[in-house]
């Protein structure tokens, strides 16, 4: 018999979750905010409204914390004003008249005004201050309302369930009210909101106001959300807003501290460039004591494998740390057994961990899932280009028996190099397509029929290409010299059987995949621009592909479409079908410049970067629609893509690296730089402090006619030679 504390609370009564209901938030605006675990997304007003829509709330962990919020004030509230000024923070001016504040017709219409300031800081913080401007006293009455449904991310994107969990009753306070829910994985899931000042009531779902503010006084009303999950939440003191702020900044600035730093005479490129910066930090994630970057926000707040690996990969010139912090995670996690349900096989990287409910409980495979055959080569190719930006052998060393384990798994999956890499789901609840276009459809047929598998993809068999390269190399660096050799004559083989299997003669085009019956799928999609990135092509066959990818049928003049216009299965507005994908095209990219084709690689450039002026904060989505671009026709929106978004944000730094023709070589000391293009609207551009092996090398980059002219600003650390070559 157990005794009960009986200073202790009485349990709290609980009951079942009603099923969700996600209407939609019909207004395109929204504000972002991002930071470690936490991320949020509102209206316009800073308010998540209606209750429950699917595109907003506060989530920590996969889980919506707060799934209604809004500040009620009296009459119609205008808006004047809407920014976020970074990911840590967001800045919203209303005003309301004074004729329902009380006034007379005859003094100004817009007297009170309300600064509304949101910031994450591992909490959700709202800090509001009214300001009376009028010549006399104003009393206002508001309302803060909200709800929290706690809603698995799956559930909010969609996913139907039988049953849920079971709401608590709420816990309130003079000042506090404490929300809760018992998963069905046992857990207790804790949202508590705090309000500085007390209200004057607060009940279940409203805390109730009155402020009196005398002519020119300011007044500030803060509310504090808190998440967490099981028995161990602890709300941390109150702190002053601005210093909260202050915090979050200069944890920003120190993570700048280490980056490249660039400039460039042009606002546009700029603005855009420093916001794809300030994104990929924002959407970094810590879990397990290792920090990743998670694909973006939304729907994927959370560690994908091949998503981190390409971000990773793209933004080397900005910060080569964050792909040390990607290798690390993901070989943390690394495949160590058979388990057929969440499609792990040792050696294996995974596809996607996710923390929420659903796959604590088991209703979904991904804790993690690791039905993806593209990320295991591209986590060897990763640290080769790691290597090549660091020389960091020792980095190597501590990463070799995950870089062995994961050839080890393409050699077996490739019968050692004699045949391709495919994929077949081995669980029912596993993704149907298992390369980045991995919606049901993505991989087709011109006339629309579906693919069957197992499925070989052209672009993975460029990946694999690109891991026997890199691993031969990685194998030589620390001296494993059988090893090196072995994965080196893979090589050659596998480019001849890739070339004889994918590329058609007759029709000088290169096919999307091979199917499971051996067939050719000759749907000419963006697929193959990766052959060059991986550079498992001839030259001739590059040029090849480089008409192919900037034809009138697949450059839509924003950008390669995924698929070519005048195919059945083409539809623009599709998610994998004839939509245009910024990380796919920063990929065929630097690709093309690896092979030379500079101007060809500055057209996507500057394709994308005239697209970033359609968004807001010139941040760019993770795909937007395929639509011509013509002299009279506007971007066309993608409604429901992630953004910010990982390699998206990446995609720019990759774009700049193709059009700079930078090809590092630290292992040999070396940096060269191959027919650098600069776009017409930009005049120069410089990278300062950009790291190659253990050197820090500036450069300016000007635009002289035609011609773009690189000089060396400065060079600290070890000796590095760069070698300028200019056809």
């Amino acid at each position: 018999m157990s005794l009960r504390d009986p200073t202790a609370p009485p349990p709290r009564r609980e009951h079942e979750a009603p099923p969700l209901e996600l209407p939609h938030h019909a207004d395109a605006g929204r504000l972002v905010l991002s930071r470690g675990n936490l991320f949020s997304v509102t209206a316009v007003d800073g308010n998540i409204r209606p209750a429950g829509a699917r595109e907003l709330g506060v989530f920590h962990q996969d889980t919506r914390h707060l799934s209604y919020y809004e500040l009620a004030l009296p009459g119609e509230a205008t808006l004047l004003s809407a920014e976020t000024d970074s990911a840590v923070t967001a800045q919203i001016d209303l005003t309301t008249t004074d004729r329902e504040a009380g006034g007379l017709v005859e003094e100004p219409i817009h007297s009170l005004h309300l600064r509304r300031k949101q910031l994450l800081d591992e909490e959700f913080l709202d800090h509001l201050v009214f300001t009376n401007y009028l010549s006399r006293p104003v009393e206002i009455a508001f309302e803060v309302r909200f709800a929290a449904d706690f809603a698995d991310l799956f559930e909010v994107r969609g996913a139907h369930r039988e049953r849920r969990g079971h709401l608590l009753e709420p816990v309130t306070t003079e000042d506090r009210v404490e929300l809760a829910y018992r998963g069905r994985d046992g857990e207790v899931y804790t949202t508590a909101l705090r309000f500085t000042p007390a209200p004057l009531e607060l009940e279940r779902g409203r805390a109730r106001f009155r402020l009196r503010l005398e002519p020119g006084e300011s007044q500030v009303q803060e509310v504090c959300v808190t998440p967490w999950r099981g028995d161990g939440g602890v709300e941390r003191p109150p702190w002053p807003f601005d210093k909260r702020t202050r915090r979050a900044w200069l944890e920003a600035a120190d993570w700048r501290a280490g980056c490249t730093t660039l400039g460039t005479d042009n606002e546009l490129y700029r603005r855009a460039l420093d916001r794809a910066q300030t994104d990929i930090h924002a959407l970094r994630i810590l879990h397990g004591g290792h920090w990743i970057v998670g694909a973006g926000i939304p729907w994927f707040a959370a560690p994908f494998g091949r998503d981190s690996i390409l971000t990773s990969a793209a933004v080397m010139l900005l910060r080569p740390a964050l792909a040390v912090e990607t290798l690390r995670f993901l070989g943390a996690w690394q495949g160590k057994r058979d388990d057929p349900p969440r499609e792990e096989e040792p050696g294996k990287i995974f596809h996607e961990l996710r923390r929420g409910e659903l796959a604590r409980s088991g209703e979904v495979p991904h804790s993690p899932y690791y039905g993806s055959i593209d990320a295991t080569p591209l986590y060897v190719i990763l640290a080769g280009e790691l290597f090549q930006w660091t020389a960091d052998q020792e980095l190597i060393v501590e990463l070799w028996p995950h870089l062995c384990a994961a050839m080890d798994w393409i050699e077996r999956q490739t019968a050692g190099g004699t045949r391709f890499l495919a994929y077949q789901r081995t669980s029912a609840r596993g993704l149907e397509n298992q390369g980045w276009k991995d919606s049901r459809d993505g991989v087709a047929f011109p006339d629309g029929r579906r693919a069957e598998p197992p499925i070989a993809l052209v672009e993975v068999q460029g990946y694999v290409v690109d891991a026997y390269r890199r691993g031969a190399l990685l194998a030589a660096a620390v001296g494993d010299a059988e090893r090196s050799a072995r994965w080196a004559s893979r090589i050659e083989p596998y480019k001849a059987r890739l070339e004889a299997a994918f590329y058609a003669e007759e029709t000088h085009s290169w096919a999307l995949a091979v199917d499971g019956r051996g067939q050719r799928v000759p749907t000419l999609s963006s697929n193959p621009g990766h052959l060059l990135w991986s550079m498992a092509v001839s030259e001739a066959q590059a040029r090849r592909i480089a008409l192919q990818l900037l034809s009138d049928e697949m450059y839509s003049g924003w950008g390669i479409r995924t698929v070519a216009r005048g195919q059945a299965v083409y539809n623009p507005i599709s998610y994998h079908n004839g939509s245009v994908w910024p990380h796919d095209n920063g990929l065929a990219a630097l690709g093309l410049s690896r092979y030379g084709l500079q101007d060809e690689a500055l057209r996507i450039l500057v394709g994308l970067f005239e697209a970033a002026e359609h968004f807001r904060d010139l941040r760019l989505p993770e795909l937007f629609c395929g639509n011509s671009r013509g002299d009279r026709e506007f971007l066309v929106q993608y409604p429901v893509s992630c953004s910010p978004q990982a390699w998206a944000s990446g995609a720019f730094f990759m774009l700049l690296q193709a059009a700079l023709g930078l090809d590092p070589e630290a292992p040999a000391r070396r940096l060269r730089i191959r027919n650098p293009r600069l776009p017409a609207a930009v005049r120069h551009l410089t990278l300062a402090d950009m790291r190659v092996g253990r050197s820090l090398v500036s450069l300016r980059f000007s635009r002289r006619g035609g011609r773009t002219h690189t000089d060396v600003l400065d060079l600290r650390g070890d000796p590095l030679r760069v070698a300028i070559e200019v056809d």
